[in-house]
């Protein structure tokens, strides 16, 4: 398996925001989610439930503060 693509906060944003890709916060525990989470992002049970619409090779940029 080959490592994460890190990027910075900048282009994460820039592609978040132009709908490019998915910003998922990595904790699945719903009171650090609340806690930690940035704008416009999904919690990680919110992928889980949205993972059969998906189109394959969306982008998802996961996070955990």
């Amino acid at each position: 398996m080959s490592e994460p693509i890190r990027i910075s906060p900048n282009e994460a944003r820039k592609k978040v925001t132009s709908g490019q890709a998915l910003l998922v916060c990595a904790y699945d525990d719903p009171a650090k989610f609340k806690k930690n989470h940035l704008e416009g992002a999904l919690s990680f049970s919110d992928l889980l439930a949205k993972l059969p619409a998906l189109v394959k090779g969306q982008e998802i940029i996961f996070y955990c503060a």
